[in-house]
């Protein structure tokens, strides 16, 4: 048998009074009330095999925008590498300050590429202006 606690019992018969009712009437009523609104069976949404599936997509999901993400950063990279070697290639000799000043000089042209690469694939174009595939749909204020 379980008895409830004083506390329990002063709850249960503050409720019960505001009922009208006896602690015993009150204490059936909630019983008879509990069971039915609930089910002792518990159904889960998904099984544990459809959970590891959908565990296992996301993964591959993320390993592949890990892959995407490092062959931009590789791309990136390579395009800055390689019009340096270019430059210093075609002018031997050539002082770091030429050097920065011609990287500044051509970043238009290889943002130009940057930009043409990422069209449809990550941004997209509207007027001049650029906004990311994947957002919101367009417009100013996407974190700028």
């Amino acid at each position: 048998m379980a008895y409830p606690t004083t506390d329990q019992y002063d709850r249960w018969k503050r409720r019960a009074d505001e009922f009208d009712m006896s602690v015993s009437e009150f204490i059936q009523s909630m019983v008879e009330a509990g069971l039915k609104k609930f089910d002792a069976s518990v159904e889960p949404d998904e099984t544990n095999r459809e959970l590891r599936e959908q565990r296992n997509e996301m993964k591959d999901e993320l390993d592949r925008t890990r892959d995407r993400v490092a062959d931009l950063e590789e791309q990136l990279h390579g395009d800055e590498r390689a019009a340096v070697r270019e430059y210093v290639e075609n002018n031997p000799g050539a002082e770091f300050g030429e050097i920065v000043q011609h990287i500044v000089d051509t970043v238009p042209e290889r943002v130009n590429r940057h930009l043409d690469d990422l069209e449809s694939d990550a941004l997209r174009a509207e007027n001049g202006e650029y906004y990311p595939t994947d957002g919101d749909g367009g417009g100013r204020g996407g974190g700028r």
